[in-house]
Protein backbone atom coordinates (compact mmCIF):
# COMPACT_ATOMS: atom_id res chain seq x y z
CA UNK A 1 0.00 0.00 0.00
CA UNK A 2 2.90 2.10 0.81
CA UNK A 3 3.94 2.06 -2.96
CA UNK A 4 0.59 2.36 -4.57
CA UNK A 5 0.03 5.91 -2.12
CA UNK A 6 3.35 6.68 -3.55
CA UNK A 7 2.18 6.32 -6.97
CA UNK A 8 -0.82 7.65 -6.48
CA UNK A 9 0.47 10.80 -5.06
CA UNK A 10 3.26 11.17 -8.02
CA UNK A 11 0.15 10.63 -10.29
CA UNK A 12 -2.33 13.00 -8.63
CA UNK A 13 0.96 15.84 -8.48
CA UNK A 14 1.34 15.53 -12.50
CA UNK A 15 -2.22 16.16 -12.75
CA UNK A 16 -2.27 19.13 -10.94
CA UNK A 17 0.74 20.39 -13.09
CA UNK A 18 -1.08 19.42 -16.06
CA UNK A 19 -4.03 21.19 -14.67
CA UNK A 20 -2.27 24.68 -14.11
CA UNK A 21 -0.75 24.11 -18.04
CA UNK A 22 -4.20 23.60 -19.19
CA UNK A 23 -5.58 27.05 -19.92
CA UNK A 24 -9.18 25.88 -21.38
CA UNK A 25 -9.19 23.64 -18.31
CA UNK A 26 -8.14 26.36 -16.12
CA UNK A 27 -10.17 29.19 -17.47
CA UNK A 28 -13.18 27.07 -15.81
CA UNK A 29 -12.19 27.45 -12.21
CA UNK A 30 -11.24 31.30 -13.12
CA UNK A 31 -14.73 31.98 -14.60
CA UNK A 32 -16.42 30.90 -11.45
CA UNK A 33 -14.55 33.17 -9.11
CA UNK A 34 -14.39 35.87 -11.62
CA UNK A 35 -18.73 35.44 -11.40
CA UNK A 36 -18.67 35.48 -7.50
CA UNK A 37 -16.21 38.97 -7.58
CA UNK A 38 -18.84 40.40 -10.12
CA UNK A 39 -21.52 39.83 -8.01
CA UNK A 40 -20.30 41.22 -5.27
CA UNK A 41 -19.22 44.12 -6.83
CA UNK A 42 -22.76 44.51 -7.88
CA UNK A 43 -24.54 43.89 -4.59
CA UNK A 44 -24.93 47.13 -2.64
CA UNK A 45 -27.22 46.27 0.24
CA UNK A 46 -26.96 44.83 3.55
CA UNK A 47 -28.53 41.71 4.92
CA UNK A 48 -31.74 42.09 6.18
CA UNK A 49 -32.00 42.60 9.82
CA UNK A 50 -28.03 42.94 10.20
CA UNK A 51 -25.63 45.76 9.16
CA UNK A 52 -23.15 43.18 6.93
CA UNK A 53 -23.13 44.09 3.15
CA UNK A 54 -24.90 41.30 1.00
CA UNK A 55 -21.99 41.46 -1.04
CA UNK A 56 -20.61 39.45 1.85
CA UNK A 57 -23.25 36.80 1.99
CA UNK A 58 -22.67 35.85 -1.64
CA UNK A 59 -19.17 35.36 -1.06
CA UNK A 60 -19.24 32.94 1.48
CA UNK A 61 -21.93 30.96 -0.31
CA UNK A 62 -19.98 30.72 -3.56
CA UNK A 63 -17.24 29.43 -1.30
CA UNK A 64 -19.07 26.65 -0.28
CA UNK A 65 -20.52 26.30 -3.78
CA UNK A 66 -16.95 26.32 -5.56
CA UNK A 67 -16.35 23.55 -3.16
CA UNK A 68 -19.07 21.42 -3.39
CA UNK A 69 -18.98 22.08 -7.20
CA UNK A 70 -15.38 20.69 -7.47
CA UNK A 71 -16.53 17.66 -5.82
CA UNK A 72 -19.90 16.78 -6.94
CA UNK A 73 -19.76 17.72 -10.61
CA UNK A 74 -16.03 18.28 -11.67
CA UNK A 75 -15.07 15.28 -10.21
CA UNK A 76 -17.92 13.26 -11.73
CA UNK A 77 -17.61 14.16 -15.08
CA UNK A 78 -13.58 13.12 -14.54
CA UNK A 79 -14.18 10.16 -13.57
CA UNK A 80 -16.93 9.63 -16.57
CA UNK A 81 -14.52 10.72 -19.31
CA UNK A 82 -11.35 8.66 -18.09
CA UNK A 83 -13.59 5.80 -18.14
CA UNK A 84 -15.10 6.23 -21.63
CA UNK A 85 -11.20 6.80 -22.62
CA UNK A 86 -10.20 3.28 -21.20
CA UNK A 87 -8.41 4.63 -18.14
CA UNK A 88 -10.29 2.59 -15.89
CA UNK A 89 -9.80 -0.85 -18.30
CA UNK A 90 -5.82 0.01 -18.23
CA UNK A 91 -5.58 0.53 -14.69
CA UNK A 92 -7.39 -2.85 -13.63
CA UNK A 93 -4.62 -4.89 -15.59
CA UNK A 94 -1.64 -2.49 -13.54
CA UNK A 95 -1.34 -3.90 -9.94
CA UNK A 96 -2.63 -1.20 -7.47
CA UNK A 97 -3.76 0.82 -10.41
CA UNK A 98 -7.30 1.34 -8.57
CA UNK A 99 -6.25 2.74 -5.46
CA UNK A 100 -3.72 4.56 -6.77
CA UNK A 101 -5.59 6.21 -9.54
CA UNK A 102 -8.04 7.38 -6.59
CA UNK A 103 -5.35 8.61 -4.69
CA UNK A 104 -4.48 10.73 -7.09
CA UNK A 105 -7.78 12.44 -8.11
CA UNK A 106 -8.64 12.73 -3.87
CA UNK A 107 -5.13 14.87 -4.45
CA UNK A 108 -6.45 17.07 -7.90
CA UNK A 109 -9.75 17.40 -6.43
CA UNK A 110 -7.97 19.24 -3.18
CA UNK A 111 -5.92 21.28 -4.97
CA UNK A 112 -8.55 22.27 -7.23
CA UNK A 113 -10.90 23.07 -4.33
CA UNK A 114 -8.07 24.83 -2.22
CA UNK A 115 -6.64 26.70 -4.40
CA UNK A 116 -9.81 27.97 -6.20
CA UNK A 117 -11.20 28.67 -2.04
CA UNK A 118 -7.94 30.42 -1.70
CA UNK A 119 -8.07 32.92 -4.91
CA UNK A 120 -11.72 33.50 -4.85
CA UNK A 121 -11.20 34.88 -0.94
CA UNK A 122 -7.97 36.68 -1.42
CA UNK A 123 -8.94 37.98 -4.77
CA UNK A 124 -12.33 39.35 -3.26
CA UNK A 125 -10.51 40.93 -0.01
CA UNK A 126 -8.32 43.15 -2.11
CA UNK A 127 -10.85 43.91 -4.96
CA UNK A 128 -14.01 44.01 -3.29
CA UNK A 129 -13.32 44.49 0.32
CA UNK A 130 -14.63 40.48 0.90
CA UNK A 131 -14.69 38.95 4.61
CA UNK A 132 -12.00 37.44 5.63
CA UNK A 133 -11.88 35.03 8.74
CA UNK A 134 -11.12 36.90 12.16
CA UNK A 135 -9.08 35.63 14.58
CA UNK A 136 -7.54 32.07 14.94
CA UNK A 137 -10.92 30.90 15.70
CA UNK A 138 -12.40 32.02 12.21
CA UNK A 139 -9.73 31.01 10.95
CA UNK A 140 -10.32 27.18 12.52
CA UNK A 141 -13.85 26.77 11.48
CA UNK A 142 -12.69 27.34 8.28
CA UNK A 143 -10.26 25.08 7.82
CA UNK A 144 -12.71 22.46 9.26
CA UNK A 145 -15.97 23.53 7.82
CA UNK A 146 -13.42 23.01 4.46
CA UNK A 147 -12.39 19.60 5.50
CA UNK A 148 -15.93 18.29 6.31
CA UNK A 149 -17.46 19.93 3.28
CA UNK A 150 -15.13 18.16 1.25
CA UNK A 151 -15.28 14.77 2.70
CA UNK A 152 -18.90 15.22 2.65
CA UNK A 153 -18.87 15.81 -1.43
CA UNK A 154 -15.62 14.01 -3.12
CA UNK A 155 -16.99 10.28 -2.07
CA UNK A 156 -20.02 11.35 -3.09
CA UNK A 157 -19.58 12.70 -7.00
CA UNK A 158 -16.97 9.68 -6.87
CA UNK A 159 -20.27 7.41 -6.55
CA UNK A 160 -22.49 9.40 -9.24
CA UNK A 161 -19.07 9.28 -11.31
CA UNK A 162 -18.80 5.56 -11.22
CA UNK A 163 -23.00 5.38 -12.45
CA UNK A 164 -23.06 7.97 -14.96
CA UNK A 165 -23.53 6.66 -18.41
CA UNK A 166 -21.79 8.67 -20.47
CA UNK A 167 -19.90 12.07 -20.57
CA UNK A 168 -22.52 13.42 -23.05
CA UNK A 169 -25.11 12.43 -20.17
CA UNK A 170 -23.30 13.96 -17.21
CA UNK A 171 -23.22 17.04 -17.50
CA UNK A 172 -26.83 17.53 -18.44
CA UNK A 173 -27.96 15.23 -14.96
CA UNK A 174 -25.85 16.57 -12.87
CA UNK A 175 -25.73 20.47 -13.42
CA UNK A 176 -29.58 20.95 -12.73
CA UNK A 177 -29.98 19.69 -9.37
CA UNK A 178 -26.91 21.61 -8.56
CA UNK A 179 -28.03 24.33 -9.68
CA UNK A 180 -31.23 23.84 -8.36
CA UNK A 181 -29.45 23.62 -5.05
CA UNK A 182 -27.46 26.80 -5.32
CA UNK A 183 -30.97 28.21 -5.97
CA UNK A 184 -32.74 26.87 -2.49
CA UNK A 185 -29.39 26.62 0.18
CA UNK A 186 -28.80 30.52 1.04
CA UNK A 187 -25.91 30.19 -1.06
CA UNK A 188 -26.83 33.65 -2.62
CA UNK A 189 -29.20 35.19 -0.36
CA UNK A 190 -30.69 34.99 2.70
CA UNK A 191 -32.05 31.04 3.57
CA UNK A 192 -34.91 32.68 5.58
CA UNK A 193 -36.60 34.93 2.36
CA UNK A 194 -37.41 31.05 0.98
CA UNK A 195 -40.23 29.20 1.86
CA UNK A 196 -40.29 26.89 5.02
CA UNK A 197 -40.66 23.72 3.10
CA UNK A 198 -37.81 24.94 0.47
CA UNK A 199 -35.33 25.24 3.41
CA UNK A 200 -36.50 22.12 4.79
CA UNK A 201 -35.47 20.54 1.59
CA UNK A 202 -32.68 22.32 1.11
CA UNK A 203 -31.43 21.49 4.91
CA UNK A 204 -30.99 17.54 4.28
CA UNK A 205 -28.26 18.19 1.79
CA UNK A 206 -24.53 19.03 2.40
CA UNK A 207 -24.25 22.33 0.34
CA UNK A 208 -26.95 24.53 2.49
CA UNK A 209 -24.63 23.38 5.78
CA UNK A 210 -21.43 23.72 3.89
CA UNK A 211 -22.55 27.19 3.20
CA UNK A 212 -23.76 28.03 7.01
CA UNK A 213 -20.52 27.19 7.98
CA UNK A 214 -18.22 29.03 5.91
CA UNK A 215 -20.71 32.37 6.92
CA UNK A 216 -19.71 31.52 10.39
CA UNK A 217 -15.80 31.74 9.79
CA UNK A 218 -16.42 34.75 7.18
CA UNK A 219 -18.93 37.08 8.55
CA UNK A 220 -19.47 38.57 12.02
CA UNK A 221 -21.44 37.51 14.57
CA UNK A 222 -24.10 39.68 14.05
CA UNK A 223 -25.09 38.00 10.57
CA UNK A 224 -26.73 35.26 12.61
CA UNK A 225 -29.30 36.70 12.68
CA UNK A 226 -30.53 36.18 8.98
CA UNK A 227 -29.96 32.59 9.76
CA UNK A 228 -33.25 30.61 10.04
CA UNK A 229 -32.33 29.04 13.43
CA UNK A 230 -30.68 32.85 14.67
CA UNK A 231 -27.55 31.04 15.24
CA UNK A 232 -24.93 29.46 13.29
CA UNK A 233 -25.66 25.93 14.60
CA UNK A 234 -21.73 24.61 14.21
CA UNK A 235 -22.48 20.98 15.97
CA UNK A 236 -24.98 20.99 13.36
CA UNK A 237 -23.00 21.53 10.20
CA UNK A 238 -20.33 18.79 11.74
CA UNK A 239 -23.05 16.17 12.36
CA UNK A 240 -24.80 16.64 8.82
CA UNK A 241 -21.65 16.94 6.67
CA UNK A 242 -20.09 14.04 8.76
CA UNK A 243 -22.86 12.30 7.96
CA UNK A 244 -22.92 12.79 4.01
CA UNK A 245 -19.26 11.98 4.31
CA UNK A 246 -20.00 8.67 5.78
CA UNK A 247 -23.14 7.33 3.74
CA UNK A 248 -20.58 8.81 0.40
CA UNK A 249 -17.81 6.69 1.46
CA UNK A 250 -20.21 3.38 1.87
CA UNK A 251 -21.62 3.97 -1.68
CA UNK A 252 -18.39 5.04 -3.76
CA UNK A 253 -15.95 1.96 -2.86
CA UNK A 254 -18.66 -0.45 -4.40
CA UNK A 255 -19.76 1.41 -7.04
CA UNK A 256 -16.07 1.88 -8.49
CA UNK A 257 -14.86 -1.80 -7.74
CA UNK A 258 -18.64 -2.09 -9.56
CA UNK A 259 -17.33 -0.06 -12.52
CA UNK A 260 -14.04 -1.89 -12.28
CA UNK A 261 -15.19 -5.02 -12.90
CA UNK A 262 -18.03 -4.31 -15.28
CA UNK A 263 -14.91 -2.70 -17.49
CA UNK A 264 -13.74 -4.90 -20.63
CA UNK A 265 -12.38 -4.53 -24.33
CA UNK A 266 -15.63 -5.25 -25.65
CA UNK A 267 -17.53 -2.58 -23.72
CA UNK A 268 -15.22 0.11 -24.25
CA UNK A 269 -15.39 -0.92 -27.71
CA UNK A 270 -18.67 -0.66 -28.04
CA UNK A 271 -19.00 2.48 -26.34
CA UNK A 272 -16.87 3.94 -28.79
CA UNK A 273 -18.70 2.27 -32.00
CA UNK A 274 -22.15 4.10 -30.47
CA UNK A 275 -20.00 7.30 -29.86
CA UNK A 276 -18.83 7.33 -33.72
CA UNK A 277 -22.62 6.37 -34.79
CA UNK A 278 -24.03 9.29 -32.93
CA UNK A 279 -21.07 11.98 -34.18
CA UNK A 280 -19.56 12.25 -30.84
CA UNK A 281 -16.28 11.21 -31.59
CA UNK A 282 -14.71 10.55 -34.88
CA UNK A 283 -14.62 7.29 -36.37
Amino acid sequence: MRRYRRAGLQRGGIELRQLLRNPKELSGHLTNVAVALALAAYIGDDVPGTQTPMAHLVLAGFAAYLLFQTGLVNLPQMLVTEREEGALLRLRATPGGIPAYLIAKCLLVLGTAVGTLALLLLSAAVLVDGPLPHGPGGWLTLLWVTTLGLLAVVPLGAAIGAVLPNPREALALIMLPTMGLLATSGAVFPITSLPVPVQQVASVFPLKWMAQGLRSALLPDSARAAEAAGSWELPMVALVLTAWAVLGSLLAVPLLRRAARRESGSRLSARHRKAAQSGAMPV
